[in-house]
């Protein structure tokens, strides 16, 4: 029999062991598979100096399993299409913009028409309920919130009534935005028999990481022919006629033509990955043939690709302007390159405007803006506030000839951690229509007085809530 200290001995070279062998572990896999330098340092010290919590951190929340699955069930790859990027002959920024998108996105040009811009709930819903009761064949929304309020019930209603009609109606709610315990919408539409499903959710401990992982998509396609895409969530909020407690502007757009069968090819990669059950081929019909419009794009984005395609379209938009650069979001919390590429155009002459609501709905959010927002007034951008209520509104444009519209925010969660739908516009009538409606936002700058007058303990907590920023 072992005396005690030979078997404290040996305890300790096994635990020893089982540190370094889970050490080791973690650093390889941290080494082989993580770009972003802070993030594999730190997921490597956690695995070296807290090695059996460490270990189970990292496989909860440091390995994206998302990407696996999206592999296997929808089968495709996900890399950049360089083979798209092959004509660099036109010496104009936008022409070469449109090659860059092409090879980030592997997705073809199409023509699409912004048949309407549409301010807040107050527009934007009637338009959709109207096109939910006219539907003959198919229906696919998908939202981050989803209410059961006043408004909610209306569309719970329309929907009920369209797949009661015969309409193939499915309907898409995050797992998270639409009420992570209780959403109560899903509730009503499942009592209805309407197909619902909701984005990665589940209460199961070992598939709790995926809670950081978000469906942000605000999409609505109607027989493959109209479409609806902007920052427009279901819920009586964003009825600010009707003076909520706290009403949110937003912008939503009607769209027409070949480029809404991208954003319906979108919703179905969604509902495969979510559900596993494949949508019907859909068929196209003389209506689809376009009349008019312009070149236009869906950008699809999010942790299940390879690239931070997102990140990359900002990016090849941004170094691509040579006059003007127009953006107005609600969240500003990029990383470092696209504030360092703002910086730079503005230093080589680029008028940058960039609108942001004066008051955030964010706590956090609010406090950790400032410090992104100073190195872009040193270089000389201009940064205004934008008065309440609250706006979350998201639009870029470029030179007055392009346009960026749909979910994303400009922030680490939309780059990194949501998936968002967006949609590129090659056509100088809807750019100069968007650059108008963000410069009529343009009425109080934000100066470096502003940021570098704060309190001290305010520039303490700002910067402290910036450490925040690629999880808020």
């Amino acid at each position: 029999m072992l005396d005690p200290s030979t078997v404290l001995a040996i305890s300790a070279t096994l635990l020893g062991a089982l540190h370094f062998a889970i050490g080791a572990g973690v650093t390889v896999h941290v080494l082989l598979n993580k770009r972003d330098v802070p993030a594999a340092i730190g997921w490597i010290g956690i695995g070296w100096f807290a090695p059996i919590v460490g270990a189970l951190l990292y496989l909860g929340f440091g390995i994206n399993r998302v990407r696996r699955r999206a592999r296997r069930l929808k089968g495709v790859n996900r890399h950049p299409d360089r083979a798209s990027a092959r004509d660099n002959s036109s010496s104009d920024p936008i022409e070469r913009l449109k090659v860059a998108i092409g090879a980030i996105t592997g997705q073809q040009l199409a023509i699409g028409k912004v048949a309407a811009i549409l301010q807040s709930g107050d527009q934007g819903y009637p338009e959709m309920l109207e096109a939910i009761e006219a539907a003959q064949s198919s229906i696919r929304l998908a939202t981050y919130i989803f209410r059961n309020d006043a408004l909610g019930a209306r569309f719970i209603a329309a929907l009920a009534r369209a797949h009661g009609r015969g309409v193939e109606t499915r309907v898409l709610i995050d797992g998270f935005g639409g009420g992570f315990l209780l959403s109560l919408a899903y509730r009503r539409l499942r009592r209805e028999r309407v197909p619902v499903a909701r984005f990665l959710h589940s209460l199961l401990p070992w598939k709790m990481p995926f809670l950081n992982l978000r469906l942000h998509k605000k999409s609505l396609v109607v027989d493959g022919r109209i479409a609806f895409i902007g920052g427009l969530n279901i819920g009586a909020e964003n009825l600010v006629e009707t003076h909520p407690k706290a009403p949110v502007r937003d912008c939503h757009f009607r769209l027409e033509g070949p480029v809404v069968r991208q954003i319906e090819k979108a919703f179905d990669d969604d509902w495969l990955f979510t559900t596993g059950e494949a949508a019907p081929k859909a068929k196209d019909s003389p209506s689809m043939i376009p009349r008019d419009g312009a070149s236009a794009r869906v950008i699809v984005s999010g942790p299940d690709q390879e690239t931070d395609k997102l990140d990359l379209v900002l990016l090849s938009a941004i170094h691509s302007a040579r006059r003007s650069l127009h953006i107005a979001t609600p969240y500003f919390l990029p990383d470092e390159q696209i504030v360092t590429a703002l910086q730079l155009a503005a230093l080589r002459g680029v008028e940058v405007d960039l609108v942001l609501p004066a008051v955030n709905n964010q706590f956090l959010v609010g406090w950790a803006t400032p410090p992104h927002i100073r190195p872009l007034l040193v270089a000389g951008c201009r940064v205004w506030r934008n008065p309440p209520p609250f706006d979350h509104t998201k639009l870029m444009t470029v030179d007055g000839e392009w346009s960026l519209i749909g979910s994303a925010n400009w922030d680490m969660r939309s780059l990194r951690l949501n998936f968002e739908l967006t949609a590129e516009f090659y056509e100088a009538d809807l750019a100069v229509a968007l650059a108008r409606r963000i410069g009529a936002r343009c009425l109080d700058p934000i100066t470096l007085a502003d940021i570098d007058g704060r309190p001290f303990l305010m520039k303490l907590r700002d910067a402290a809530a910036r450490l925040t920023s690629p999880y808020i």
